[in-house]
């Protein structure tokens, strides 16, 4: 989903960057509140090193085209949407420097769909459908994430004037919707999983 230099007009790249880097502050001033400044800190950064890891990764599909999981949801549900912005942000950053995905005119506009979007969605979908069934709020927030950060890229393409909405609803958006269910499911697992054997970890102040 790493959006390339050069793909959207550098007019459109600055106002991505503005709104970006207003997300991030505002972050920064919940976070001088946070009680757990230490936690979160170290939290961010294992969460940090482990998403550059991991994204890093070209799993093979049967679409013929290499998967990248992103993470963000599984953050955004264990740590709170702000938390999983500034993973993205320096993850976008490390990944734009160090392994050529993405860049960094355009960095602005791939935090606002895989930050911004992807976490405060996911968030809130989970929030919505946890006191119904907390597997399958995991599940659907992770797909109902991951689906609108991919409209989230639809849009800034077509506004860029890159592509057409046709030519992306016949590629992306299934190929995203594959991915998603795949990490729905890897998140509900894994969540599962730590609150049976590191239930404490679920239970850190999310912001």
């Amino acid at each position: 989903m790493h959006l390339p230099d050069g793909i959207v007009p550098l007019n459109q790249a600055i106002i991505y960057w503005i709104l970006t880097l207003i997300i991030i502050s505002i972050f920064l001033y919940k976070f001088s509140k946070d009680e757990n400044k230490e936690k979160r800190i170290i939290s961010i950064a294992i969460f940090s090193v482990f998403t550059i890891t991991v994204t890093s990764l070209s799993i093979p599909s049967p679409l013929g085209v290499p998967i990248h999981f992103f993470l963000i949801p599984l953050i955004a549900i264990m740590l709170g949407p702000n938390s999983s912005n500034i993973v993205s942000f320096l993850s976008l950053i490390m990944q734009s420097l160090m392994l050529n995905m993405g860049g960094i005119t355009i960095l602005g506009a791939n935090f606002l769909v895989m930050g911004f979007i992807l976490s405060f969605v996911t968030y809130g979908f989970y929030k919505l459908f946890e006191d119904i069934n907390k597997k399958v709020a995991i599940f659907a927030s992770t797909i109902i994430g991951i689906m609108a950060a991919t409209f989230g890229q639809v849009a800034i393409l077509i506004i860029s004037g890159a592509m057409n909405f046709d030519v992306l609803l016949a590629t992306l958006v299934p190929f995203y919707l594959f991915i998603s269910i795949i990490e729905g499911f890897a998140n509900t697992i894994i969540i599962t999983a730590i609150e049976k054997i590191k239930p404490e970890i679920m239970e850190i102040n999310k912001i």
